[in-house]
């Protein structure tokens, strides 16, 4: 069987690798939420919150890969079974049936704003053991906290 072996000592792999898996499930559920308020939103500010969406959708799902793929090259395994995403999330969930586009506009830049937090301590966190994670979540962060201003101010 072929291992993957890290430049990283056991310790910052072990921290780094719960780090990474933390945000791995923060993306999948994010991705998954702003899906489904995609497919279920209603009102009057339908089509541009309903694109606005796809967009969380897409930045979700290439950080997620990234996370992902930064998991497996430090030697960590990710999981982002659905099985996982469910025991594990952090995340708010949405309610079921049609929403309306406030209280999706609401929902959204409320999930945005707790994941832009756990980034940062996530981010502080890495300081000590491992900079190039450290950098992929800064850039996320980044990403993520210029779409919770394009919600907030639709509030």
């Amino acid at each position: 069987m072929t291992t993957v072996k890290s430049s990283l000592s056991d310790e910052a792999r072990r921290t780094t690798g719960a780090i990474l898996q933390e945000t791995l499930i923060d993306l999948i559920d994010l991705h998954l939420s702003a899906k489904q308020a995609h497919w279920n939103l209603t009102g009057r500010s339908f089509r541009s919150v309903h694109l606005q969406l796809d967009e969380v959708v897409a930045l979700a799902r290439e950080y997620a890969d990234t996370v992902a793929e930064r998991a497996v090259a430090i030697g960590v395994n990710p999981d982002g079974r659905a099985r996982a995403v469910a025991e594990q999330t952090k995340l708010h969930q949405l309610e079921t049936g049609w929403l309306p586009d406030d209280k999706v506009i609401a929902a959204i830049t409320d999930m945005l704003g707790e994941m832009g937090k756990r980034f940062r301590e996530r981010i502080e966190k890495l300081d000590d053991t491992d900079l190039v994670t450290q950098d992929i979540l800064i850039t996320a962060a980044q990403d993520l906290d210029k779409q919770h201003w394009m919600f907030a101010v639709q509030r």
